[in-house]
């Protein structure tokens, strides 16, 4: 009994760990989009306006700023309201699903959301023209693609990066659906669990004892 208990204790205190481990990653790579997301729009701000658009690596980006009342790339312009409240829906959802975060791709995929997202509601808060209906700021630019920010790409490499891990089975709790069921991804494909506490077992026969002694 003893011994089940300190194992329960382990597996709780393990548990613990790997919670906080992913939770700081989530975090810290929500805080890195985020950052890099606002530092950008800033200097875009300060040395893109009444510009003419800069083309670099012979044209393949081009530094171009746009105000934009939709969403990324342009799209659903004159939604910019229901556009911030859906952008506050996610947010809410994410730092949700965040609580029972478990695994390390889905703690990369949802900082991304989440970093990307509250970019672009940053400026639908605190840009003109005013409050949940800031235009959001864009300034790059692909060879027939619309012009978009860090956030827009954070966001996009977040959806595929959720796709990918959700047609793999892989949930964010750290957990894999196999043929309708789950189980840990510490879990052998098998069914069994990985065992690293336990201990080394001995090939060849084993000896009846009581015989040897009879047969001595």
């Amino acid at each position: 009994m003893q011994t089940e208990g300190r194992a329960s204790l382990n597996d709780a205190d393990t548990d613990r760990r790997l919670r906080r481990r992913q939770l700081g990653l989530f975090a810290a790579v929500a805080c890195a989009v985020l950052a890099v997301d606002v530092v950008t729009k800033i200097v875009a701000m300060s040395q893109l306006a009444d510009r003419e658009p800069i083309r670099l690596a012979g044209g393949l980006l081009t530094l171009v700023l746009v105000r934009n009342s939709g969403a990324a790339f342009g799209l659903a312009e004159g939604y910019t309201i229901i556009l911030s409240l859906v952008a506050l829906a996610v947010v809410v959802v994410v730092l949700r699903l965040s609580r029972t975060l478990r695994s390390t791709p889905w703690a990369i995929a949802l900082g991304l959301l989440l970093g990307g997202a509250f970019g672009n509601l940053s400026d639908r808060i605190f840009r003109e023209p005013g409050f949940l209906r800031g235009h959001v700021v864009d300034f790059l630019a692909l060879p027939h693609w619309p012009v978009f920010n860090v956030a827009d790409a954070s966001i996009c490499t977040a959806a595929a990066l959720i796709i990918v891990l959700a047609m793999r089975g892989r949930r964010w709790d750290g957990t894999v659906e196999e043929s309708g069921r789950r189980r840990p991804e510490s879990q052998k494909p098998d069914g069994s669990a990985r065992q690293a506490h336990e201990p080394p077992r001995t090939t060849g026969t084993a000896v009846d004892e009581p015989a040897l002694r009879k047969a001595e």
